[in-house]
């Protein structure tokens, strides 16, 4: 049995190396672009080693000279959207989701299934009524047009009420004997207990708003109002493609991702872990 249940573990184990290694691919390729002239990146075709003859630094540099440096501006939008949204997101939602989860009210369920409907429909299916939303309310190309649409996410809500049903409602009872109104034992009691939910949600909804492209590039108008993902799009024309902007803006992007990864890595994985066995 001991031999069978090795055995298991390590195919498991080389089965998900494989899948790692083939996932990465295309991340090591472009790590590799972003320091190779873009002449001799369609010469000589992508490859998983520098060549240190040709290695350079002038695609970073040319973040600084192309368009005046627009790409910094950019990547300015997307921190900007991605902390004012995601903070929002976790105010609101978890809110929501502390309701659902520790207190009894009528049309709870009824509630609770509404948030589950709006998981079900595709975001694709809302952008013309979105369009015209926000069209209506003139927030078209600004960053209110970003962020409001998807402020309140329906799995966002799920995902903290999952993991409120499993903290226990002594807390609360004994906080309003003690005099606390209900406002502080949200604040002082339950949110210290919901961090590593916090985590979790604050590296998914910043990984989703960061790397947003359909949205931004339906509601955003002007190249000075772009976020990276539509930003960098936006230098491939017909009439030349910059890709060393590309390769190396694509490299620059991932970092405060992998910041952000790294602050949460602990929360992230307590909150899945956690959440995941609640309700």
């Amino acid at each position: 049995m001991n031999q069978r249940r090795n055995l298991l573990v390590v195919s498991n184990f080389a089965l998900l190396l494989t899948i790692g290694i083939i996932l990465m691919l295309p991340f090591v390729f472009m790590i590799v672009a972003s320091f190779t002239p873009t002449r001799d990146i369609w010469q000589g075709g992508l490859s998983l080693t520098i060549n240190y003859y040709n290695f350079t630094l002038e695609n970073f540099q040319a973040l600084w000279t192309h368009r005046g440096g627009i790409y910094w501006t950019w990547f300015f939008n997307s921190i900007f959207v991605t902390v004012v949204n995601t903070t929002m997101i976790l105010i609101f939602t978890s809110m929501v989701g502390y309701g659902l989860g520790l207190y009894n009210f009528v049309g709870r369920n009824a509630i609770l299934i509404l948030v589950l409907c709006t998981m079900m429909i595709p975001f694709t299916i809302l952008i013309l009524p979105l369009f015209r939303l926000m069209t209506n309310f003139g927030l078209m190309d600004s960053y209110w047009g970003l962020i409001l649409p998807v402020m309140v996410p329906g799995f966002s809500i799920f995902f903290f009420r999952q993991f409120c049903v499993g903290l226990p409602k002594e807390y609360m009872e004994a906080a309003r004997i003690d005099g606390s109104g209900e406002a502080m034992i949200f604040l002082r009691i339950y949110v210290p207990l919901m961090l590593p939910a916090f985590g979790a949600m604050a590296i998914l909804q910043g990984m989703g708003i960061w790397n947003d492209f359909i949205w931004p590039m339906v509601v955003l108008r002007t190249t000075t109002m772009f976020t990276i993902a539509p930003g960098l799009m936006s230098s491939m024309t017909p009439y030349g493609n910059a890709f060393d902007v590309l390769f190396a803006g694509s490299v620059m992007s991932v970092i405060p991702i992998a910041i952000l990864f790294l602050v949460n890595q602990r929360a992230f994985i307590d909150g899945l872990t956690v959440g995941g066995v609640k309700g």
